[in-house]
């Protein structure tokens, strides 16, 4: 249970932090807006704590990571709210009463961190199960009443706690996967998606076992697909190339230098009466498409959604390059006409530096190019207004003049 505010430790601005900008909604103040004296350098990691400005005015109640460079994320702007289980439960209730809105069946990203209000944390659900990832320390701290929360609310039936991210080691967490709640799935679990049929290994695949965040670029591509040759490269369980098949694609070949998700892939399509439509390749993305170029293929439609090849700023001119290398490789590979989709999940690339370096490559490629789509994560992973972090997925789709 968490203390009651009055006995909270306090956090204070500086005179010259931007006050106004976390009135105004956003839900960081960085390391130096701080005041850093002998209190404030006492609060543990992933304590709850209340944030004043410099005239000690309340802003509200947060995580306090004093010392990093966010500092502080703010969980509630009522500064005297009580972080326990009823607050769990009201985020949780009003995360799902949303996703029941948006979708027929169980299938979603059922809590989005800041997107949900809840810094951190990522919930997947697969029917009756739930996949867990708690990034940061608050929340490991309070595991049993998320647990509870999670199970009680959804009436899921299994709870596994994936805890392999990058995100965990920067808060120094241990990598660890548990069952906390039923049993684990001795099989991956069939996801019906945009027509197509997905399977998800929740406990050793990549992840939370399938990327939901595509679901409206995928149903894109998919209105492109009726009676066309496919290429889906970087392709994960076929995310891309089964959505295709399932409106009419012709065939559609998946490459992915995974191979079990591509066994994934396969399986997927054998569940829908597809596997005669699917080819696979398992090697390393650009050694294909170059292997392919060398060899004349042409597809009707071409996509290409790779990992973050930008995660921080710091790999931002680096992660542009290869962006640019994809959409050069990938350009010469659409038949007079067809259609290419380029993704990014870099949230250090922004949509207008990931659009110029597409266009480069598509013109390196000597293609001309028509924009046709621009598409986002899909409202199961809510973006919060003030951060372009969580604006991170990006696709463009093209039609390449003849």
């Amino acid at each position: 249970m968490t203390a009651p505010p009055s006995s909270l430790p306090t956090l204070r601005l500086k005179p010259k932090a931007d006050a106004k900008r976390l009135r105004h909604g956003h839900p960081w103040a960085w390391g130096d807006e701080l005041v850093l004296d002998r209190r404030a350098r006492a609060v543990p990691p992933g304590a709850v704590a209340r944030l004043e400005d410099a005239n000690r005015n309340p802003l509200g109640l947060g995580v306090a990571t004093v010392g990093a460079k966010i500092a502080f994320r703010m969980l509630d702007r009522a500064a005297e709210a009580v972080i326990d289980e009823a607050w769990f439960g009201q985020r949780i209730g009003a995360a799902l009463a949303l996703r029941q809105k948006l979708f027929d069946a169980p299938f979603y990203r059922l809590i989005h961190a800041e997107g949900d209000g809840l810094p951190g944390l990522i919930v997947d659900r697969f029917g009756d199960t739930l996949v867990m990832q708690p990034n940061a320390i608050w929340l490991e701290d309070r595991l049993e009443i998320i647990a509870r929360c999670l199970t009680e609310i959804t009436g899921a039936t299994t709870l596994i706690k994936n805890g392999m991210s990058r995100a965990r080691a920067a808060e120094g967490l241990p990598e660890e996967m548990a069952v906390l709640a039923g049993t684990a799935p001795t099989a991956p679990i069939p996801v019906p998606m945009n027509g197509a049929t997905y399977l998800a290994d929740v406990m050793g695949g990549q992840k939370t076992g399938l990327f939901y965040d595509q679901r409206p670029n995928h149903a894109f591509a998919a209105r492109l697909a009726k009676g066309a040759g496919v290429l889906d490269v970087f392709s994960h369980v076929g995310g891309f190339g089964l959505a295709c098949l399932a409106h009419g694609a012709t065939s559609a070949l998946a490459v992915d230098a995974s191979a079990a998700a591509l066994d994934l892939a396969r399986g997927g399509a054998e569940a829908m009466g597809a596997a005669n439509r699917l080819d696979t390749k398992t090697g390393d993305a650009f050694q294909v498409m170059e292997g392919l170029g060398a060899d004349g293929a042409a597809f009707d439609l071409v996509i290409a959604d790779p990992p973050a090849f930008a995660p921080t700023k710091q790999a931002l001119a680096q992660g542009l390059r290869a962006y640019e290398r994809v959409a050069r490789l990938a350009a010469p590979l659409v038949a007079p006409g067809g259609a290419l989709i380029l993704c990014s999940c870099s949230h250090a690339a922004d949509l207008g530096k990931f659009r110029a370096a597409c266009l480069r490559g598509i013109g390196r490629a000597g293609r001309e190019p028509r924009l046709i789509h621009t598409g986002f994560a899909g409202p199961d992973h809510p973006q919060h207004p003030a951060l372009s972090e969580t604006g991170y997925l990006k696709a463009l789709g093209f039609r390449l003049m003849p």
